[in-house]
């Protein structure tokens, strides 16, 4: 029973054993023993809370800050004993901090569900019951058999039956999971692939057995057994043989797979991590803060009741004649009272742990967050996106980052290969126009001239139409379905009208130069391939492909040519390609391929080799007992692929650009410069990731690469990094790079992960490889972990960059081409990789500054506010006698003070913003939470307790003993010397913050001097009224009577000078004998044009006017302002000409 409970409830994980058995189409065996397995439903949740835990979650969460915690408690003392102070002032402050904050974090979940029911809604086709029938995604169970149409991508993990194609294939992208955008083929077994109709397949009686869920997005081990004709038959299934959730299906019309793994046990979702509650550096300094506050309020509290006691020693003070007690007091217990006694004056003290901090904090965080929003300069005009935040808990930490962990497919690049040059013969080559032009020349020819290529440059044009494993899609979705010709033009359509689609971005790009420059491919049929040469056709039959792999690092294809003679095309990386060569212009092209890559440019080489009758007899025998080999497979491969790819005739190389995004070169060096280190994470092979690495600057062509690539043992690997560390060491000049594998880091992070992480901090840039999501994020987590606690963070655009974007401290989306799954999860989202720079030191280092300043702020005001309170009780023997008026204790911190350092905390800016984009290195300056470390937070709190005393004791020696400060003789109370206190408290806080405060605004004037004339006219309404609802009124006439004495004004403005004056001239002193490099570009900014940095950072009612702008490329208006918004060319965004 107890078993059965925990099930329902969860508890217990669906499935126990090693494997799981799926029975297609759920036709589960007859026999009634059989218990059916478990499975989880195909559900996918990236929200945090439900409906249920929600209040408990949340509750949980907000009471883990201390703070919270604390007034909590401080809420339930005055509920349970006779405190000095109403538990109103302590309970209506937190339950409006708490409420807050739950709806904000409620609201941010809601959207995330929101997102979550799309993608759950989403309609897809079943087979049940022996019909094709539509449900939500949700609903699908593992066993179902799932059809998915051409360009939809797969709503679970599916094994593959079958498809529209006669072979069982289909053709599939993996950007969202990997980053790769090429094309992969995927394959079904015999016994299913004839399965094409919604009959057969409910006929179908087979038995899938699969390992459990795991997160590896390669690996899959699995076997399916058919039953035909009462013989049951069984296949090997294996990563080719299975569909990931998140992939999309292209090139075919139609699939129908069996689901295997479904909702958050697909690969996709385990390789996401849970959602956890990321805390900022600033918010953990302000917990250390307020643990530190919380000390000192506990040494008052028992200090000052130690003192009371002692003080009550004497009778005379133990029970004066005014104050008897009653018998109860006396017989009660002396600990129960002095307990008593220590709640009471931790009550009293209570206000110097701020609670209207977390409230200010968050309205900071979230009015703040807008102004990314409202950016024009982080808004993509092509694709009309502007930044967006998910999270605003964060704000602040963009300003304290020192690593960036990228992606680089759509990331860094735009996911678009162009063809530049190529080198045939020993002459460099450009397109022009669709035409090769010899480097030198100009294309002056006419239409068509490039028929008159020679027999070298048209054969070098062959080989890059049919080496490849390029595939062909066709406007018409049925041209190559049913059997037909798979050549486009015997069905009549045009070749123009078909797309390729390839498992290397590099062919497709090549395949379409030489398209454009005259030799098409135009199809294959897996046996013939086709292409078109100036307009004539020419079959080639493809007699064998030598496929690619990272060791040969090249592929070939064995063809018959038209007129019967066999020749194999070879294309791969200059390494693997020249030293086989034999002939042709090998230094020429070799001197090419250098200057290609100089310039950034992906390299291949093209080679040829023509076989005898007699030597392709020998190839093709070698390559048939090496293919059906049972042992040993893989290495007689090699030596036959080997055996063939030699005696080569260097046709030429070739020169492609991974287009890279607008300015990441720019973006990568600013950040460089800002101290931040940058890590590039991919999925993509070795010599792919270097190469735009280099192009976009992350790599330097003078920096010495360091490669840890393909370790096999522990052993070797730990060998391979003393290597590097030694070389690093020898070498304190030139600086380093690192290329790691996924494989090789796996092996490094298992038992070296010290020595790893060595090398890796003394080398400047750090590239890893062939990286599954998981290791992304486990990279990111190493070091978050390290002894530094660097803050990280992770920018990518596809599900496989979620985990690492959730692991890092920080984690932003691009809005890219691989789906929206990136930007879901992440905590902010761009446009293009560019806006980083801005949205670090720019945004970032505002933030940092204004919450910086805030929270020191908070607590110097309140320690202001509580120190006089606790001098006061050394005058009123320890009686717990308040200072203030109880309405002047709840409104200090919630009218009076707050609304200067919240306007203060939305729109200051040091310096100006286009000076911090131009001067990256000022961001140093803010670096490792440089502005909450203990120095400065001692300095506001040792400032606070002065000038606490300072407004104290002048008071106190202003009035003095027996001295009457009014005109009549009259003297003063304890509540008008309370309100001195606090007049010149109120005056001297607000006027400190205007000393800090460097950019002024209309808002800032108005809640400044607004703040103080505010409090003003509320004492003088508030005092000269008798309000019927108050019980008592301690306060009547007593604000009017102190401004009556002109002496009180005379030492309100001696004490608030006394406070201030000396603040100034250390300001001054400070500024001109030891200028920081901050205050020096303060005075540069002054010379700097103003720019729309400016309107964005405005008061809210104007910067929100600006949205409306938002697609405005120059707006002129003719009015009376005669105000101007230009676009100029350069990176200074808009300026504003004349007003």
């Amino acid at each position: 029973m107890l078993r059965w409970i925990r099930q329902q409830l969860g508890f217990d994980p669906p499935h126990q054993s090693e494997t799981r058995t799926v029975y297609v189409a759920n036709r589960f065996p007859q026999h009634g023993h059989y218990v059916p397995q478990r499975f989880a439903d195909n559900r996918i949740i990236s929200s945090k809370y439900t409906i249920w835990n929600f209040v408990p979650k949340n509750l949980f969460e907000q009471f883990r800050r201390i703070a919270n915690f604390y007034f909590l408690i401080i809420f339930l003392v005055q509920l349970m004993i006779d405190t000095p102070t109403s538990p109103v002032t302590s309970g209506l402050p937190l339950f409006f901090v708490i409420t807050v904050t739950a709806i904000k974090q409620g609201y941010e979940d809601w959207l995330r569900h929101k997102a979550d029911n799309e993608v759950n809604g989403a309609p897809v086709f079943v087979v049940r019951s022996g019909s094709l029938v539509q449900t939500r995604s949700k609903n699908i169970r593992v066993g179902d058999i799932v059809r998915v149409a051409k360009d939809e991508t797969f709503p679970a993990d599916l094994v593959l039956l079958s498809s529209d194609r006669a072979d069982g294939t289909c053709h599939i992208t993996t950007a969202s999971l990997d980053g790769e955008t090429n094309l992969k083929t995927h394959y079904s077994v015999p016994e299913t692939s004839v399965c094409q109709s919604v009959s057969q397949l409910e006929a179908l009686q087979a038995v899938v057995e699969c390992q459990q869920p795991e997160a590896d997005l390669y690996r899959f081990v699995g076997r399916i057994t058919v039953t035909q004709n009462g013989e049951e038959i069984v296949r090997p299934l294996g990563p080719e043989n299975l569909l990931l959730r998140g992939a999309r299906l292209k090139n075919t019309k139609e699939i129908f797979g069996v689901a295997v793994y479904t909702g958050m046990e697909s690969k996709m979702a385990l390789n996401y991590k849970c959602k956890s509650q990321k805390r900022s550096a600033v918010e953990k300094s302000m917990n250390t803060f307020l643990i530190i506050y919380l000390v000192i309020l506990l040494f008052e509290a028992i200090l000052s009741t130690i003192l009371k006691y002692a003080w009550q020693a004497e009778a005379k003070w133990d029970e004066p004649f005014y104050n008897q007690k009653t018998e109860q007091e006396r017989n009660s217990s002396r600990i129960l009272k002095f307990i008593s006694d220590f709640l009471a004056f931790l009550v009293l003290y209570n206000f110097i742990i701020p609670i209207s901090l977390y409230v200010t904090v968050e309205m900071q965080k979230f009015l703040g967050s807008f102004f990314i929003g409202w950016d024009l300069d982080l808004y993509h005009e092509e694709s009309d996106q502007k930044a967006q935040v998910n999270t605003s808990d964060l704000n602040e930490e963009l300003g304290q980052v020192e690593y960036v962990f990228t992606d680089k497919t759509g990331t860094l690049t735009e996911n678009e290969m162009q063809f530049r040059e190529c080198s045939v013969n020993g002459i460099k080559y450009r397109e022009v126009n669709g035409k090769l032009v010899p480097e030198g020349m100009t294309d002056d020819s006419p239409d068509g001239s490039t028929a008159n290529l020679m027999g070298e440059e048209l054969l070098f044009l062959k080989a890059v139409s049919l080496c490849h494993t390029v595939q062909i899609s066709y406007d018409q979705p049925d041209c190559l379905i049913g059997g037909g010709d798979p050549f486009s033009h015997a069905n009549g359509f045009s070749s123009n009208h078909m797309e390729y689609y390839a498992a290397s971005p590099d062919e497709k790009a090549l395949v379409e130069a030489a398209k454009r420059i005259g030799v098409a491919f135009t199809g294959s049929n897996g046996e013939t391939m086709e292409i078109k040469t100036f307009g004539k056709f020419e079959k080639y039959k493809l007699l064998h492909v030598l496929e690619f792999d990272a060791d040969r690092r090249r592929m070939s294809v064995i063809l018959q040519t038209p007129s019967g003679g066999k020749v194999l095309f070879t294309k791969g990386a200059e390494s693997a390609i020249l030293p086989f060569t034999t002939s042709g212009e090998i230094e020429k092209t070799r001197l090419h391929v250098d200057e290609f890559a100089l310039k950034g440019l992906r390299t291949l080489v093209v080679a040829c080799r023509h076989f005898s009758p007699e030597d392709y007899i020998d190839v093709d025998k070698r390559l048939i007992a090496a293919r059906t080999a049972l042992q040993q497979r893989e290495e007689r491969l090699r030596e036959a692929f080997d055996y063939i790819e030699k005696d080569l005739h260097l046709l030429g190389a070739t020169g492609v650009e991974d287009k890279l995004q607008d300015k990441v070169q720019e973006t990568i060096e600013a950040l460089r410069l800002a101290g931040i280190k940058v890590w590039v994470l991919t999925g993509d092979k070795h010599e792919t990731a270097v190469s735009v690495s280099l192009s976009c600057g992350h790599f330097h062509r003078t920096m010495n690469i360091l490669e840890l690539l393909q370790q096999r043992s522990d052993n070797e690997c730990a060998e391979q990094l003393r290597r590097l560390a030694r070389r690093i060491k020898e070498d304190h000049v030139i600086q380093h790079g690192l290329v790691v594998d996924g494989a090789s880091l796996s092996l490094a992070l298992r038992e070296h992960e010290k020595l790893f992480m060595e090398v890796c901090k003394n080398c400047s840039a750090v590239l890893c490889c062939r990286m599954a999501p998981l290791q992304k994020a486990k990279v990111v987590r190493l070091f978050k972990t390290s002894p530094e606690k660097p803050i990280t963070l992770a920018i990518g655009d596809g599900a496989n960059d979620v985990s690492m974007i959730q692991e890092a401290h920080v984690g932003i989306g691009i809005m890219g081409k691989e789906g929206r799954q990136a930007v879901r999860n992440s905590d902010y989202a761009i446009a293009r990789f560019r806006f980083l720079a801005k949205l670090l030191l720019v945004h970032g280092h505002f933030y940092y500054i204004r919450i910086a300043t805030l929270v020191q702020y908070f607590f110097y005001k309140n320690v202001c506010f509580i120190t006089p309170q606790f001098l006061y009780q050394f005058f009123c023997l320890f009686s717990q006698q308040t200072l203030y008026d109880s309405v002047y204790l709840t409104l200090y911190n919630i009218c009076f003070t707050s609304l200067p350092i919240l306007v203060y905390s939305l729109f200051e800016q040091l310096v100006h913003p286009h000076v911090l984009q131009n001067k990256p290195g000022l961001y140093r300056d803010i670096s490792r939470n440089s502005l909450l470390s203990f120095r400065t937070f001692l300095y506001w709190t040792l400032l606070g307790f002065c000038h606490a005393f300072i407004f104290f004791f002048g008071s106190y020696i202003l009035m003095g003993e027996d001295t009457t400060l009014m005109g009549n003789g009259q003297m003063f109370g304890n509540w008008t010397f309370g309100t001195l206190v606090f007049t010149v408290m109120v005056i001297t806080v607000t006027l400190k913050l205007a000393l800090e405060t460097h950019f002024w605004t209309w808002m800032n004037h108005f809640v400044t001097w607004g703040s103080i004339a505010f409090y003003f006219i509320f004492s003088l309404f508030y005092g000269g009224i008798i309000w019927p609802f108050l019980h008592t009124q301690d306060m009547y006439f007593v604000f009017v009577q102190l401004l009556s004495s002109g002496s009180a004004w005379f030492a309100i403005i001696i004490i608030v000078i006394t406070c201030l004056f000396p603040d100034v001239v250390k300001k001054v002193l400070y500024r001109h004998l030891q200028p920081t490099s901050t205050q020096k570009s303060q005075m540069y900014s002054n010379r700097v044009v103003i720019g729309d940095d400016f309107i964005a950072l405005q008061p809210l009612s104007r910067a929100k006017s600006q949205l409306g702008k938002i697609r405005w490329k120059r707006v002129r208006g003719q009015s009376a302002q005669n105000m101007t918004l230009l676009k100029p060319s350069g990176a200074q965004g808009r300026t504003i000409g004349t007003c």
